[in-house]
């Protein structure tokens, strides 16, 4: 079990076990008081392996349970290999809500606002992802549209958890009208808060204006493109990763858009994409590609992006969720999609 991680499974654990160990004196008849006391037995246990260094272990085969699990269930003893096919089943299912529950939070895949028009791409490696994508209408008329890319640290069911944490923390804290850099710092504040040593999230948040200018605070993910009729520029990231330090400030860069102009933001499973050879696709190649289509409306740029990846890494397995979006500025002779 990673040290950076243990002091919060062992404070909740043992926040558990003084919970337990005061309901069971005040069970009511609805609740058997031998259910908790089984649940209390399972808490203690679980403290008694964090003492003696075999937490985390499989007890059947002795190897490293998947840490993902460890942290949605601390009690987990038995890594997915020796898990009954009942107790299989019930996780496959699980699973399967999560994903379904994780589609249900993604915006609609095009988005226009004014002369802005959003297209973004999701294809997460497994059933659950770690990729965070968000569109963010104004209430009012003449409010900016807000867009979010992120990846969060890990993956698996631990990771999605986290994804659904920054959607509905963003969701909230856009509605308070902050400024773009109080808004990541905010929201730096509470994701530290709210996740334990070790996990983190890089994340791109946007507001796209009415002039065609665009604001962009990034913490510490790769760095967007923009791109023009004079090739690909990069807009950096300025600030760390969200979940590191709940002081950390963000400086906001503030780009202008001409009509036909297109940011595009994108996740490392893109750019650390593999063919057979094991060769990464590379931030370098997707540059290129995007180069040659300035502006082409969002949906078509995304999928020439796209489709070379998977040109780039047929015949090897994807290995990290893929995310890309586009924020295209359009002009008059475009078409807008809404649907």
């Amino acid at each position: 079990m990673s040290e950076i991680s243990e002091p919060y499974i062992r404070e909740q654990l043992e926040k558990r076990r003084d919970e337990l160990s005061e309901a069971v004196g005040t069970t009511p008849p609805t609740v058997p008081a031998e259910y908790l006391l089984g649940l209390l037995h399972d808490v203690e246990s679980a403290l008694h392996r964090l003492d003696d260094g075999t937490y985390g272990i499989c007890t059947e085969c002795h190897d490293s349970v998947e840490k993902d699990r460890l942290l949605a269930d601390p009690l987990v003893t038995l890594c997915l290999d020796h898990l009954t096919s009942t107790e299989q089943r019930a996780l496959e299912r699980d699973l399967e809500l999560a994903a379904r529950v994780q589609r249900g939070l993604l915006p609609q895949t095009n988005l226009s606002h004014r002369d802005w028009s959003i297209h973004y791409q999701y294809k997460p490696a497994g059933m659950v992802s770690g990729d965070y994508c968000d569109l963010i209408s104004p209430v009012a008329e003449d409010g900016d549209l807000v867009f979010l890319l992120g990846d969060v640290s890990g993956k698996g069911v631990a990771a999605s958890l986290l994804m659904t944490h920054l959607h509905a923390m963003f969701r909230s804290l856009t509605g308070v009208g902050l400024p773009l850099d109080k808004l990541l710092e905010m929201a730096n504040s509470v994701f530290c808060r709210s996740t334990i040593a070790g996990q983190y999230a890089t994340l791109i948040c946007g507001r796209a204006g009415k002039h065609g200018e665009i604001e962009i605070g990034s913490a510490g993910h790769l760095a967007a493109l923009v791109v023009g009729k004079d090739g690909v520029r990069q807009v950096s990231s300025t600030g760390v990763p969200l979940g590191m330090f709940a002081t950390s400030r963000y400086t906001i860069q503030c780009v202008r858009m001409e009509r036909g102009d297109s940011l595009l933001l994108y996740t490392d499973g893109i750019s650390e994409a593999v063919n057979s050879s094991g060769e990464e696709y590379g931030a370098a190649r997707l540059s290129n590609i995007a180069s040659l289509k300035h502006g082409w409306v969002p949906q078509e740029l995304a999928a020439a992006c796209m489709q070379d990846v998977q040109k780039h890494s047929s015949g090897a397995k994807q290995a990290d969720d893929q995310t890309l979006m586009v924020i295209h500025r359009g002009n008059s002779m475009e078409i807008s999609l809404d649907n």
